[in-house]
């Protein structure tokens, strides 16, 4: 009865140590996502299942007037489907580590046989090894859960700046077909004149014929402007979780180029102490290390199960035991285990080192690609647009002094649109590289590429006999 006792209250007390620390947070482990993701976009995260009706009325709130990029951020962040699936990962590895914090199930035996007597007997047990590897496993998952909120905060990095550069694309995609529509309508002006003149006879058909075709090309690349338009509205509707571009009010013009670039000290230390995917590659080499140290010390013995047992004969008095049972490695003396666990660690070592170098080069490159994306904008507002202006006044000064025709006029207008044009797809480029250069600094790669696998816990050889 002692030993049964004392049986008891070991499990007891386990139980309650293990499974008081294995609880289910009360946000769901979305308050550190949400403020990994806030100090990177300035937008907060929020779960569709749990908010379903806050979230409804802020999406209606942003969609009420013209969209800006922040609340364009913001409603990608609130609405899109993808994110919130992504958003999920996170109660599914949340799950994982109450799991690991949990006392594995025990089995029960129960045997019968008869013959001149009747011998029944019966056990209770549970892996004890699963029991004092617990701590480990528990630390492990915690890494895995640490990890996957860090790649849901990633995730939600990557949707605000893919929305940030679908909402420029669009913004400027929309103010080019306008002013193609106006290039059209005035090579249209030109053509229709130029058919009166040849009928009249003061024009050759040739140069009937040139005006027909700035037309033609001014309709053409008008249909063109009008067709990337709606591609870069739907893209943009798409991002946002919504069902049509007709919910979409965007603005007239891109935002105004600022007057000087803002810059970080020390940029590429900034990006390695705050890009996520950096940060996800450190969790997942701590992980692994845990992992391997593990793996280490179940090295000599794979399951160890402790069972408390009762055998009684007929016309005998009942006997009480213990069962201490031990699987051993025999067949796995070369290591393969420990090698397969060292080559792992060591492969998310160099890994996260590759992930640094991408870093500091990703840094440089969005840096000087911001830079010049700047200098080209204002070098089309300062220079280029001011400059085709005062032709442009030249140009109508002598139309109404009559020293040239009106044709030059048209053509002189057309060609001011496009240097317009060219102005709007300057800017747009530079608040695309500003998105580019911000992920860079905080986020991670544009693409999402190498970023590492979350480790799971090594499984027992027994692990069909420690479930949960």
């Amino acid at each position: 009865m002692t030993l049964r006792l004392s049986l008891v209250v070991v499990l007891t007390m386990a139980t309650f140590m293990l499974t008081a620390c294995a609880q289910f947070s009360p946000d769901g482990g979305m308050q550190s996502v949400s403020a990994l993701t806030v100090a990177r976009t300035g937008q907060p995260l929020a779960r569709l299942a749990q908010d379903a009706k806050l979230v409804d009325e802020k999406v209606r709130a942003l969609l009420s007037g013209p969209l800006t990029a922040d609340s364009a951020v913001q409603l990608a962040l609130l609405n899109n489907r993808g994110l919130q699936a992504s958003l999920e990962d996170i109660g599914i590895s949340e799950a994982d580590l109450v799991r690991a914090g949990r006392l594995p199930n025990p089995f029960i035996s129960f045997s019968r046989i008869a013959g001149e007597d009747v011998e029944v007997g019966r056990a209770i047990g549970f892996d004890f090894l699963a029991l004092l590897t617990m701590p480990a496993r528990i630390k492990i998952e915690r890494h895995r859960f640490e990890q996957t909120q860090q790649r849901a905060a990633l995730q939600a990095v990557q949707l605000a700046a893919s929305t940030r550069r679908a909402y420029f694309d669009a913004v400027a995609a929309a103010e080019t077909a306008r002013y193609m529509q106006q290039v059209e309508e005035v090579a249209g002006a030109g053509a229709e004149l130029a058919r009166e003149m040849k009928k009249a006879g003061n024009w050759s058909a040739l140069d009937a014929l040139r005006q027909q075709g700035f037309y033609a090309d001014a309709v053409a690349q008008s249909k063109l402007a009008s067709q990337s338009s709606l591609a870069a509205q739907e893209a943009l509707t798409r991002l946002l979780g919504l069902e049509s571009p007709e919910a979409l009010q965007l603005p007239q013009r891109l935002p105004d180029l600022p007057a000087a670039l803002t810059g970080i000290e020390q940029p590429e230390q900034h990006a390695l102490d705050q890009r996520l995917d950096v940060q996800i590659a450190r969790t997942n080499t701590l992980a692994l290390a845990t992992t391997l140290g593990l793996t280490r010390s179940t090295a000599m013995v794979d399951a160890m199960r402790l069972t408390y047992k009762n055998h009684s004969t007929s016309g005998e008095p009942r006997a009480n035991g213990f069962e201490v049972m031990l699987m051993l490695p025999l067949f796995d003396w070369t290591g393969a285990r420990n090698r397969r666990a060292e080559a792992v660690y060591m492969q998310a070592f160099y890994r996260s080192a590759d992930i640094a170098l991408r870093a500091r080069s990703e840094v440089r490159t969005a840096q000087a690609a911001r830079q010049h994306a700047h200098a080209i904008a204002a070098h089309y507002r300062d220079d280029i647009v001011p400059m085709r202006k005062q032709i442009s006044d030249e140009t109508l000064l002598r139309y109404n002094g009559m020293l040239i025709g009106v044709f030059e006029l048209l053509a002189d207008a057309r060609s001011q649109m496009l240097a317009v044009n060219a102005s709007i797809l300057a800017l747009r480029d530079y608040w695309v590289a500003e998105s580019n250069w911000q992920m860079a600094m905080t986020g991670g790669s544009l693409d999402g590429s190498a970023l590492p696998v979350a480790p799971s816990s090594p499984p027992a050889a027994g692990a069909a006999l420690v479930g949960h």
